[in-house]
């Protein structure tokens, strides 16, 4: 079966078709190491390790290229850097946070079921090939020298805008577009800037005597061409990256050499809100990954984030999360006895990501061959297993009673259940003072009885 993925670029979905079969190569931008990454960025991870898994096994897992860059220079982690360390030097403040942020990701979407990817460069590391395209851009009339900075000419490319859709005139007016005078057009934008007093600095291109690093759009399109070359086959982030880090991508690696793309399929998650709000700290609705994996298994995120195709927005909720823990729960148990080497990936999932990474019809099939275990079919819940492997969610690791053990505050809810019988027995035969002192022992455990007449109805971790 074709695979047929939506081409942000082209606004349509077509039949994707690598440069080269033997090396399908994929870059997708990848952390800021800062802070904490939030479940809004964990979405174009997941999505895109779905993607990874899927050319693999397409193709081969030793002819496929993933390269998710790490973003180690920014005004952002300087900021974060001199607040954390203030008594050291910010270069070495810079280092410890990027290292920690760089291993707390790590440790989040592994707990995601993600991948690796095949190369996680980091822009510091590629500086001599961000002054490369620069010195290119320069003496091709793409970019100029002012005031000690380095500015890409957007009227120098006569298509610029395709991938956002927008005219100069919309770009000119719906950006947040730095003034600064020594710009030529409002909408030209930093290849490299003059470093402040203590913060990261490099040797600057284009003959400017004072040391710089350089601007946020211009690392990807070094470490995308370093590792994947000029063109490749498939460019991916979330939907806020189109505009205008997507798009002045487009317009450096196209004008440095001189190609009709950089890359072949431009694919684009769609935005994330919690509770249908816009995720913010104001709001309190604003969740780490690791917040998160505090109270649900990776799995349950993982298959929760898949419920929703990637191209659409999603809505995380809740219920949405205690959806996907039941789900995951009942294909735990239906599997639970399957042999792991007897099943196979499921064609029906197989082609329902083949079309555009069709995830919620895919886990509709996931349900299919539940049905069918459930009826005791053993292949079926064989292929359960392999399906959900390959989709990258470990059953093993599910148990519903631990998922809702952690979210009671840890409590042991068979401890809880047999020390509420306990009471109820108690309480019939009259012994108050042992009903007594069970209810306390439960209170002293953070456990709110809900008591009538006929004994405890249900109970709940006291907040």
């Amino acid at each position: 079966m074709e695979l047929r993925l939506y081409d942000t670029l082209t606004r349509e979905k077509r039949e994707f078709t690598p440069i080269d079969p033997a090396r399908v190569r994929m870059y997708v931008c990848g952390p800021t190491v800062y802070d904490f990454a939030h479940i809004g960025n964990a979405r174009p991870v997941i999505v895109f390790d779905v993607l990874f898994r899927l050319l693999r096994h397409r193709y081969g897992a030793d002819h496929v290229t993933y390269v998710r860059n790490i973003t180690d220079v920014d005004d952002k982690i300087n900021a974060r850097a001199a607040e954390e360390y203030p008594a050291l030097p910010l270069n070495e403040a810079i280092r410890i946070v990027t290292e920690k942020t760089e291993r707390q990701f790590h440790e989040d979407v592994d707990a995601l079921g993600c991948l690796r990817p095949t190369l996680e460069p980091r822009a510091t590391e590629h500086i001599a090939e961000m002054k490369v395209l620069i010195e290119r851009l320069v003496a091709e009339g793409h970019a100029y020298v002012a005031e000690e900075h380095v500015l890409f000419s957007v009227p120098s490319m006569p298509d610029y805008g395709r991938l956002s859709r927008r005219s100069l005139d919309e770009l000119i007016a719906g950006a947040r577009v730095e003034v600064a005078p020594y710009k030529r057009d409002p909408t030209d934008f930093v290849l490299w800037k003059p470093s402040k007093p203590g913060e990261p600095a490099w040797p600057s291109p284009a003959g400017i005597a004072v040391s710089g690093r350089p601007g946020w759009h211009i690392e990807c399109s070094a470490m995308s061409w370093k590792h994947l070359g000029e063109t490749f086959d498939v460019h991916g982030g979330g939907i806020d990256l189109v505009f205008p880090h997507h798009e002045n991508e487009i317009a450096q690696s196209r004008c440095a050499f001189h190609t009709p793309v950089m890359a072949n399929t431009w694919m684009h998650n769609g935005f994330l809100q919690v509770e249908g709000e816009k995720m913010a700290k104001s709001l309190g609705n604003f969740f780490t990954i690791r917040e998160l994996l505090a109270d649900w298994p990776g799995e349950v995120l993982r298959f929760q984030m898949l419920m929703t195709h990637y191209h659409q927005p999603i809505d995380w909720t809740k219920s949405g999360t205690e959806q996907a823990a039941v789900a995951l729960d009942t294909f735990h148990h239906l599997t639970s006895a399957a042999d792991p080497r007897s099943g196979q990936v499921s064609a029906s999932v197989l082609a329902a990501l083949a079309d555009d990474l069709n995830t919620p019809l895919a886990i509709a099939d996931l349900h299919k061959l539940a049905a069918e275990a459930r009826r005791g079919d053993s292949q079926a819940a064989g292929d359960l297993l392999a399906t959900c492997q390959f989709l990258g969610l470990n059953l093993s690791k599910i148990s519903l009673q631990d998922i809702l053990r952690r979210q009671r505050g840890g409590v042991d809810e068979n401890k809880i259940n047999a020390l509420v019988d306990a009471r109820n027995a108690a309480r019939k035969s009259k012994s108050f003072k042992e009903a007594d002192r069970i209810r306390d022992e439960l209170k002293a455990m953070g456990i709110e009885l809900e008591d009538h007449k006929d004994g405890t109805s249900s109970w709940k971790v006291k907040r």
